[in-house]
Formats: C-alpha cells, structure tokens, sequence
C-alpha cells in the first residue's frame, strides 16, 4: 500500500537532455505523480559505442535511481532500450530488484507507427547504435510482418542538439540530407527513433509535409505509461503522488540547466549524480 509523503518515483533516464521531452509529456498525463530525471552528459552520446558500454553505463544508471527508491524506470535514450534493456529485464532485475521494473521506448513508438501506417513503409531516424540493432525494424515486424522498415542513421543530429544548435542552418541541412533517402522509399510513417529528436519536430513535420505521420516518442510513451500502470495496481501502489521532480546530471554545468530547462518547458535546478 502506497504511503503518503514517501518519495517511491518513476524514474527516467537518458543519455542527455533528450528525456527531459520525454518526462514533460509523462507530466502532463500523470502529473500526480513524483519523478527523478538522470541524464549521463558526462558521457553523452551513446549513440556510436560498443553494446558493452553502453549496457554497463545503462546498469549504472539504473542501480543510481533504484538505490533512490524508483519503482518504476523508463529508457527514455533509445540506444539504451535497444542494446540494454532486454538484458537488463531478464538478468539484473531478477537478481537484484525482483519486484521493480525497467521499460524502454521503442516498443511503444513501434506500436504506434504500426497503428499508423496505411502503406506499410515505415522510415526510422535514430543514432548508429540505435540502427546497427534494427530494434525498430524486430518491434514492427513482430507486429505485422508485412510491413516494410526502412532506417537512417543520423550522428550529427544529437551532438547538434545537445550544443543547442538545433535552429542553425547546419542541422536544418542535416536533417534534410538524413531524410532525402527515406522520402524516396515511399515511407507514409516515420518514427523519431531518438529522444533528442522531439525538439526538432517541427523543422521535420515542415520537411516531410503534411502527408507523413510523425511517430513522436514524448506523447505516446507517456499514453502507454498510463495504459501500464491501469495494468499493474501492485506496482502503481507503490509509486508516490507528491507531485514532485527532482533532476540529476553526471556533468552538473549551467550549459544542463539552460538546455534541460528548454527541453523540459520551464526552469530546472539540477543536482550531480556520480555513476560508475
């Protein structure tokens, strides 16, 4: 039975900053509840190293929140959902944290660009560790077999992102340059396979036009983390409803503070966590 005033939070990790979109949207649908944000910037960007790494770092990561009495941890990075997470589920929770749980973010996208495509070509954006996995293209086709998953790997646009760049004209050109050979495969879907990616949202629906269904993870992770807890009472009793939020970073700079308070939608006061 949940008990008042203890802190039991969801929560989140990522990479960088690219989670803050994800836990704004998780906010607005569940704003009762308490939350921690752990963004690893000291060693951002995942994207372009070994499975290894990146497991141990996600392993890291989690132990931090769970030592912090998260119930409930959500993989907003998808290069950790899809090097880490399966791992993570059936090995280092049944050992060390039986009754607590780990979920990512790119089932939920899957699940939703399935709903959505009306042609069955689907493009995917994501980072290179993200791509070298084809996690989205094993979710879809689970769902539909029928369905085509065409992905493009984009490196530049999460360093673009994480320098605040994300209005010049060099990521403009970038990301026209990534989706120029999606575009020719016909795709009706495209999924933003990376959480750096919803801030640039905007510049990609004004590219692709208005014919495309943009597959952003913010909104549909947090409908599915609502949908999860009607589905699991034992584990939403236990999760606090103080409505608070506190915000950790391996690398505390003002650079956190600005850019994580952008992504976020208002200002954030975060704190240093060490990992590892």
């Amino acid at each position: 039975m949940r008990k008042e005033n203890i802190r039991n939070p969801i929560g989140i990790f990522d990479s960088g900053f690219g989670g803050l979109n994800i836990l704004k949207e998780i906010i607005k649908g569940l704003p009762e509840y308490d939350y921690i944000y752990l963004g690893d910037t000291a060693r951002t960007p995942y994207g372009a190293r070994s499975q290894e790494v990146i497991r141990n770092f996600t392993e890291e990561a989690v132990g931090f929140l769970f030592k912090r009495n998260c119930q409930l941890i959500i993989l907003a990075c998808n290069t950790a959902s899809s090097e880490a997470l399966r791992k993570i589920q059936r090995e280092y929770l049944p050992k060390n944290y039986p009754n607590r749980r780990v979920l990512g973010v790119i089932v939920p996208a899957a699940e939703s660009a399935v709903v959505r495509t009306n042609n069955n070509c689907i493009g995917v954006i994501a980072t290179e560790s993200t791509v070298r996995s084809k996690a989205f293209e094993k979710e879809v086709k689970k769902l539909n077999p029928q369905i085509e998953v065409f992905q493009e790997a984009c490196p530049l646009l999460a360093p673009l992102v994480e320098n605040g760049e994300e209005n010049s004209g060099v990521t403009e050109l970038a990301i026209r340059n990534y989706l120029s050979p999606l575009l020719r495969k016909n795709i009706d879907t495209l999924i933003l396979g990376c959480t750096h990616y919803g801030i640039l949202e905007d510049k990609i629906r004004k590219i692709v036009g208005p014919g495309i269904n943009l597959v952003s993870e913010g909104a549909v992770v947090a409908d599915k983390l609502k949908d999860y807890l009607q589905r699991h009472k034992e584990l939403d009793d236990e999760i606090s409803r103080n409505a608070g939020a506190e915000f950790f970073t391996t690398d505390l700079t003002d650079k956190f503070q600005i850019l994580g308070s952008k992504f976020f939608g208002k200002r954030i006061l975060p704190k240093r966590a060490k990992l590892g």
